[in-house]
């Protein structure tokens, strides 16, 4: 029963790991979508992605150069990985913006409830 519990959790922080990355592609994706000139397209593909990778990996991540108070952080991380939800829903993916908010909200909770 315990390899299964171990299992579970090694999956859920894979998952983890994989909404980060889809997160930013997602940022890069809807900055090229909402761009109104190549210019602004290419600026926000690659400048939105970069900037809150920076603000992730200062602020959010475990590994954080600077380290913030608990409910703070739960703020940013709100904030950071349902953005992209809220984008794909803006530029017209409706279902993968609903499923992706989804699979962030049920990986926070086993995150919290196996204290991962």
């Amino acid at each position: 029963m315990i390899y299964i519990l171990v299992g579970l959790q090694t999956i859920n922080i894979m998952l983890r790991f994989l909404l980060e990355l889809f997160g930013l592609a997602i940022y890069g994706y809807a900055g090229y979508k909402l761009g109104a000139t190549p210019m602004m397209k290419i600026g926000l593909s690659i400048g939105l992605p970069f900037s809150v990778a920076v603000i992730w990996g200062l602020f959010g991540s475990p590994q954080a150069a600077v380290q913030v108070p608990a409910s703070l952080h739960a703020v940013l991380e709100g904030i950071i990985f349902l953005t992209p939800a809220v984008l794909l829903l803006f530029i017209g993916k409706g279902v993968l913006g609903w499923g992706y908010g989804l699979l962030v909200v049920v990986n926070r909770i086993f995150i919290s409830v196996w204290e991962q």
